[in-house]
């Protein structure tokens, strides 16, 4: 009974577990616990499941090491996701952080630009009023000056000269030096 020759060879476990059966169906000899079995059927079968081993092995092997691949790739994809995750994260919270410095920045600069404005405003003012206020104190003197002029003519008579004065206070048409009309009279 040889498992070598056929197409449809069984594993090393099955040819192992035949071996246990053989064992254990054999028959036991006259009053004694030992049995008899065929050695020549039980080496063959230990033979061909120790020369099935290595096949078995290797291929257990490629599976373990097929195994381990496809776990480091996973361990690599699953790896590459969580980075890119953070690397998101962080893109997300400095943008965020981009946003939020803008806004303040913005409004610092508003805030900067209303005080400006309103100091240069100010300014403008205090400018103005005392442009005015000299204009005011200047225009006062002249008004002074002016009613002062006014009453100092008033008060003073008109000189009458060659006697040919006239009727209305005008002087004669020769003389223009000593001549003031008063449109107040």
């Amino acid at each position: 009974m040889s498992y070598s020759d056929g197409a449809d060879q069984p594993d090393a476990e099955t040819l192992l577990r035949r071996v246990v059966e053989v064992i254990s169906n054999a028959k036991s000899l006259p009053l004694s616990t030992s049995v008899r079995v065929e050695k020549d059927e039980v080496l063959e079968l230990l033979e061909d499941a120790i020369d099935r081993l290595p096949e078995e092995l290797r291929q257990a092997r490629w599976l373990l090491k097929e195994r381990e691949e496809f776990l480091e790739k996973v361990q690599r994809e699953g790896d590459d996701i969580l980075e890119a995750a953070r690397a998101r994260a962080e893109r997300m919270v400095q943008r965020t952080e981009i946003v939020r410095e803008a806004q303040h920045t913005a409004q610092r600069t508003v805030d900067e630009a209303r005080d400006e404005a309103r100091r240069l405003r100010h300014e403008a003012e205090d400018y103005c009023d005392q442009r005015l206020a000299q204009f005011e104190i200047v225009l006062d003197r002249t008004m002074k000056t002016v009613q002062a002029g006014r009453e100092k003519l008033q008060a003073t008579p008109l000189p009458v000269t060659d006697g040919r004065a006239q009727a209305l206070g005008e002087s004669a048409e020769g003389d223009d030096n000593d001549t003031f009309f008063d449109q107040d009279r």
